[in-house]
This record gives C-alpha cells, sequence and structure tokens, in this order.
C-alpha cells in the first residue's frame, strides 16, 4: 500500500536498531516529535524497544538490556535533517490501471469507464502483460489468474497489500464482464484460497471482496458475495460508493427497492466495520449515520475527485466528526498521481473548499490531520491499525527514512535552513517534498526501497 516502493527485492538486514527523531500521529489531532529517540526492531519486524530522550551515552546499555551485543548490534543514526515517519498507506488504488493514469480528463465517471478503463484492464487477461506492469505498480508502489499474479508479486517484493478480484458481471463490454454469477464467484474463492497458500499468516498479503459498485454486480452476485463475507469474518470489504450523481442514479434504476446504496450495500450483508468505502460524495444524513453505526471505512480521494468532469468534495469533516474511520486513497488511474504526499496536498485543496461552502462549518483539515488520514487513519479503515500506521512496542515496523536534507537532490524540497524547528522541517516535507527525499521504505523491518 505504501507507493514509493522501489527496489528490485526486500533485504534483511534484522534486528536493527535507529537513533534519531521519530514523527508519528497517534490520534488524529496530535503530531509527536520524539527527539533523541531510539527504535529497536526485532527479528520479526516488530518493535520491540522505544524510548525518547535517550543520551547516546546509554545506547550500549539499553541494548545489552534487550539481550543483543551492542559491539555488533547495527544502529543507524539520524543526524539532523533525517527522521522516520510511518510508512503511508493507500486505501484505494486499482492496480491495473497503472498505465492509464492521467487519461480521460473532462469525462463522467461512466464515460471514463466505457471509453478507457474497461478496455484497458481487459489487458490484464494475458498473464506475462500482467506480471510485467504488476511488477512496475509494486515497484513504484481484473482478472483472476492476473490478481493471483499481483498477490504472487506483492509478497515476492515485500509489499503490503490488500488484493481481490474484482467482481462485475454487467454494464461492462462482453469481452471483459465475468460471463456468469457462479464465474464471478468462483474466481473470486480461487484468488482467497491462494492468498491463504502463499501468505497463511496474511503477514504481508491479505485477501479483500471487491464488487466494483453495485451497477455492474447483479443482485445475486452481490448475495453471494455478501455470502463469502460471513464465511470469512476476516475479510476486508472494498467498494466504490456514493462516487458520482450519474452513478447513484443508475445505482437506482437497477435497484429501485432500495432508497439509498447504504440499504442497498446493508441488504447484502457488505456494510461493517471491515468495510472499505471509496470516494462517499454525496451522502444523505440517514446513510452518514449507517456509516457511523456499522463502524464502515471511508477512503477520500481528493485527486481523481476534484480532476474528472465535476469537482467533487466528500464531506471528510462531518465524518471525522462522527468518528467514522477516514484515510487517504490516491485511486490510480482515476487520480494521475500514486504519490500519497501530493494526494494530501489534494486533501487539503478539497477541504478548504469544503469549507468555503460550508461557510467555515466544516473547517479545513490540518496538516496534522492530513498525516494522520495517510498513516493511521488509513491503518484504521483497512484493519491495519493494530499492525501499522504509528510507532508502539508491538507494532509491526513499516517506516519511511526520509531525508529532508539532500545533498544529492538539493532542489527536490524547500531548503531547510539553520533556523528551522523539526516541525518546519516536518511541514516543508510534507508540502514539497517528493519520493527523492524517501532514502529507504521499511516493510516489517525490511529495506524495500534502498
Amino acid at each position: 500500500m505504501d507507493d514509493l516502493v522501489t527496489s528490485p527485492a526486500p533485504t534483511s538486514g534484522l534486528p536493527i536498531g535507529f537513533y534519531g527523531i521519530l514523527i508519528h500521529t497517534p490520534n488524529l489531532t496530535t503530531l509527536e516529535i520524539l527527539e533523541n529517540s531510539l527504535i529497536i526492531v526485532d527479528n520479526n519486524g516488530k518493535i520491540q524497544a522505544l524510548q525518547t530522550g535517550v543520551e547516546p551515552g546509554q545506547i550500549n546499555s539499553i541494548i545489552t538490556e534487550l539481550g543483543y551485543a551492542p559491539d555488533v548490534f547495527p544502529i543507524k543514526y539520524l543526524p539532523r535533517g533525517q527522521f522516520l515517519c510511518p510508512g503511508f498507506i493507500d486505501t484505494h488504488n486499482h492496480a491495473p490501471q497503472w498505465t492509464q493514469r492521467g487519461i480521460g480528463r473532462g469525462k463522467t465517471l461512466l464515460e471514463w469507464l466505457n471509453d478507457i478503463t474497461f478496455a484497458h484492464e481487459a489487458k490484464f487477461a494475458d498473464t506475462a502483460y500482467a506480471r510485467q506492469t504488476y511488477s512496475s505498480v509494486v515497484l513504484r508502489l481484473a482478472h483472476g489468474e492476473a490478481t493471483r499474479i499481483l498477490a504472487d508479486v506483492c509478497l515476492e517484493k515485500g509489499q503490503r497489500a490488500l488484493v481481490g478480484k474484482c467482481n462485475m458481471n454487467r454494464h461492462a463490454p462482453d469481452w471483459y464482464r465475468d460471463l456468469s454469477v457462479n464465474e464471478s464467484l468462483e474466481q473470486t474463492r480461487e484468488v482467497i484460497r491462494h492468498i491463504q497458500k502463499i501468505d497463511p499468516d496474511n503477514k504481508l498479503v491479505q485477501a479483500v471482496l471487491t464488487p466494483r459498485f453495485a451497477v455492474s454486480c447483479e443482485p445475486d452476485l452481490l448475495m453471494g458475495i455478501g455470502e463469502i463475507a460471513k464465511e470469512y469474518p476476516d475479510l476486508p470489504i472494498q467498494t466504490h460508493f456514493n462516487e458520482a450523481q450519474g452513478e447513484i442514479e443508475f445505482t437506482r434504476s437497477l435497484f429501485p427497492e432500495f432508497r439509498t446504496e447504504t440499504e442497498l450495500y446493508g441488504h447484502f450483508g457488505l456494510l461493517n466495520e471491515r468495510s472499505i468505502l471509496a470516494h462517499c460524495i454525496y451522502l444523505a444524513e440517514e446513510e452518514i449515520q449507517t456509516l457511523e453505526q456499522r463502524r464502515c471505512g471511508v477512503a477520500h480521494c481528493p485527486i481523481s475527485n476534484t480532476t474528472m468532469d465535476v469537482f467533487m468534495v466528500a464531506p471528510i469533516r462531518e465524518y471525522l466528526r462522527r468518528g467514522i474511520k477516514v484515510g487517504l486513497g490516491t485511486d490510480c488511474g482515476g487520480g494521475h498521481s500514486i504519490s500519497m504526499l501530493e494526494c494530501m496536498r489534494q486533501a487539503f485543496v478539497v477541504s478548504i473548499a469544503r469549507q468555503t461552502s460550508t461557510e467555515g462549518k466544516d473547517e479545513a483539515l490540518s496538516l496534522v490531520e492530513g498525516f494522520f488520514l495517510a498513516t493511521l487513519g488509513g491503518a484504521q479503515v483497512c484493519g491495519l491499525d493494530h499492525k501499522v500506521g504509528s510507532f508502539a512496542v508491538g507494532k509491526e515496523f513499516d517506516a519511511l527514512e526520509v531525508h529532508a536534507i539532500n545533498e544529492e537532490n538539493p532542489g527536490t524540497m524547500t531548503p531547510v535552513e539553520e533556523e528551522d524547528s523539526l516541525s518546519v522541517i516536518f511541514e516543508k516535507w510534507v508540502m514539497t517534498g517528493d519520493d527523492r527525499n524517501i532514502a529507504k521504505v521499511y516493510i516489517r523491518g525490511r529495506s524495500v526501497k534502498a
């Protein structure tokens, strides 16, 4: 899910320690900048110890207390301008759309799907093309067999991911859609079984149920996916939800017995604490209440929502006010960028638009809130917050090693000046940095970008 992975394979090097600055958001409104911190990652990629305010002379004794030999234990020291933060979590990404990013501006959602997306995604019936393209996707960040290939590639590259077979048996070209309800459900089960086989403990890869959206699924297909959700009560469920006016009206014409999409998805057993609902633009009050009551998560996709034919603004402040889980999604390729930094920045723009349209009722997102949505908020939406999203003893070490001072590429972000505080350095990186400032990406303690 971290879209900044760029290496051909993960490297080991565990256990390992880091000494320097840690920055994370343990909750929506708090940014913790932990100075002189020592973090120890064990052989399993979990945080074994985390102490702040540590003097350099204390490091060896701490390592000894943990049962390691200090003279050989690897410690990476982070000087001024370098820090660790939790890895980004992209809650909504279309891997098959990797090579169509940026195509189709000015089209409505349904036009974009019919004119561009379905034909492009159909190319993944070619398994060689699927492996080649998915390798590129994972290094920088469907069909049943292609989906299994994606899961394989994620595991090979050391990438944490939720991977699902996209279900759609209508309102798509005959040469692309699932030929029957039974075929779609069986391919879904095959993907689940495959992922359970290659990663039985879900250390990195987990299956996710993926009905594309109600428009593309007959009632029997949605019912079947709901039955699978009951059969596998730990599987996340993701879908496009309340994304565009045209999509909402089309859904109502197909399912006239339901007043809202929350009624529809709830009827088929697809709305619960494991649901990842992408977009959520035009929800009525009763629908917001349903999301709150059922503890659903929202994947906020500010780039794609504002670069198609209509500038669509999701009421994210209202969701947060209700305690609804919210994370950020790049929505590649509806979104033109896979950068979570860019996604954060566009989320700030969208929130200002919302603040303006509500005459100040919905306050714009703060820097801290935006960073929370990109890290721990996304983990909560994906059901991974017990594992990742912030730094705590017992959690797995998914982290970015940020070099705000980049001597090789000094023009990559706003220059760091001598008088800059740590909070100013952090803000400069969030608002002007890019992947060139991310020296390493760690997933379960292993470096996957070197």
